[in-house]
């Protein structure tokens, strides 16, 4: 495995990758890497022939009350798991190769819309953030497909918007959301969680499920699911930041031509932000007939 901290040298070396007619894949991270980042890493080996993974903790996404100085960082520990996992090229770049002339005069990259709502809400400019920099990256690797998971569901359909808007060349994959034997999303946050309230984390994935059993089984009263969701997790000891019964496309309300259900959740315990989601495809088959997703 070869490590770059420079952008030149990272593309002339997949210049000559390409030269070979060798297919690249791109799994952009923030390291700290765990079990849900290795599975993007295996599906991207069986989408190419080579794969690149960066580690960048990227400030542009951070609010001034996020936890940026306090996000994990386990770079030697991240090299091992991803040199055992086969992957050929490592970008390391830091804050100045990436924003050389500092983030302020940094040109941005905005999706409308879609940016504004759920973890829009509550974290102003983060995806603004996320696509900007997602966008560079794609700019230095350019590659044939990237890899992201499903557990940042509302990431993974903002980026698949800026890459259709902006033309890009890239295959966006999905990867369903790696989960503990208790049902929890694995996450770099979870590190963050006491023993007391590692024990009550699975209550949001639970919920999840709960409420797309209910809308399998015909109940659509969707503002009383959302509003009894809410409840059970405040009174659990959560902070509910949203539970809300999507649009899996749009992100919108659901309405007549809706094809698949996306029902996310975010929620603080204690100073750790969790997200999860669970979706529900429309079965063409039957008006009633609903296929969950995990």
């Amino acid at each position: 495995m070869r490590t770059y901290t420079a952008i030149a040298p990272l593309q002339s070396a997949l210049r000559s990758c390409r030269q070979q007619g060798q297919r690249i894949a791109f799994v952009p991270t923030m390291g700290n890497l765990h079990e849900g980042h290795l599975e993007l890493v295996r599906r991207a080996r069986t989408l190419a022939d080579i794969v690149v993974v960066s580690i960048f903790v990227n400030p542009l996404q951070f609010g001034p009350n996020e936890d940026l100085d306090a996000y994990p960082r386990t770079l030697a520990a991240d090299k091992e798991k991803l040199f055992s996992e086969g992957v050929q090229h490592l970008f390391l770049p830091d804050v100045e190769e990436m924003y050389p002339e500092g983030m302020a005069l940094q040109t941005q990259v905005q999706v409308p819309d879609l940016s504004e709502t759920l973890c829009g809400s509550s974290r102003p400019g983060h995806f603004t953030g996320v696509t900007t920099v997602v966008s560079k990256l794609f700019n230095i690797v350019q590659p044939d497909v990237a890899v992201f998971g499903e557990k940042d569901f509302q990431q993974l359909t903002i980026i698949r918007k800026m890459v259709t808007d902006l033309c890009m060349p890239i295959q966006i994959e999905g990867v369903a959301t790696a989960r503990d034997t208790d049902g929890l999303a694995k996450s770099s946050r979870n590190g963050y969680l006491s023993e007391e309230q590692r024990k009550l984390a699975p209550l949001i994935h639970a919920t999840l499920v709960s409420c797309r059993d209910a809308v399998a089984c015909g109940f659509d009263n969707f503002l009383q699911l959302e509003s009894h969701a809410r409840m059970q997790l405040l009174q659990a000891g959560f902070e509910p930041d949203y539970f809300a019964i999507r649009d899996a496309r749009t992100l919108r309300a659901v309405n007549e031509n809706t094809e698949e259900i996306a029902i996310l959740a975010a929620a603080r315990l204690g100073s750790t932000r969790l997200i999860d989601n669970v979706r529900l495809t429309l079965n063409p088959v039957s008006d009633w007939g609903m296929l969950a997703s995990p």
